[in-house]
Parts: structure tokens; C-alpha cells; sequence
């Protein structure tokens, strides 16, 4: 059984201000397969993979992973425990 390939593809697409289409054409492929990639409906190739995370100014690792990505709040909390325990604001 295929394991579920997750990604912050949306996220990265909504915060640099890019419709489906738009990053669609920097990474030359049909708007239809960034929405499929953003549902988790489609795997991407490695070059796919690497043309998106270039187009973000990011990793790969950064962008696609194979466990779910920890919440923001999550991310927010332990950042807080962890100043909290080192003494900084």
C-alpha cells in the first residue's frame, strides 16, 4: 500500500500571493495539477517536486514530507515551552 505523501504546497502558494495558475506556469504544468497535488491526489516527480520547492526558496523537505506536518499551534506551543525552559522572551 502507497503511503500518503503530505505537502505544504497551498500554504507556500497563499503566503508568496500565487493563484493555481500562476505558480502552475512557473513550474510548467496544468493548473489542475497543482489543486491535485494540494489534495494529496497526485504524487509529484522528483523534477516536479524540486521545481516547486525552488519556485518557494525552499527545500524539498521542507515542502513535501511523509508523515503529517505538526500543526501551527503545535509548532507555536513547543517554541514557547522551549524559550520558557532556556529563560528567553
Amino acid at each position: 500500500m502507497a503511503r500518503m505523501l503530505f505537502n505544504r504546497i497551498n500554504l507556500f502558494r497563499q503566503e508568496k500571493g500565487l493563484s493555481r495558475k500562476e505558480l502552475a506556469e512557473l513550474v510548467a504544468v496544468n493548473p489542475q495539477t497543482i489543486g491535485y497535488l494540494e489534495r494529496g491526489d497526485y504524487r509529484p516527480t522528483v523534477e516536479l517536486a524540486l521545481k516547486l520547492a525552488q519556485a518557494f526558496g525552499v527545500s524539498v523537505e521542507t515542502l513535501f514530507a511523509l508523515e503529517p506536518f505538526p500543526s501551527l499551534a503545535a509548532q507555536l506551543d513547543r517554541k514557547a515551552a522551549e524559550e520558557n525552559r532556556n529563560g528567553t522572551d
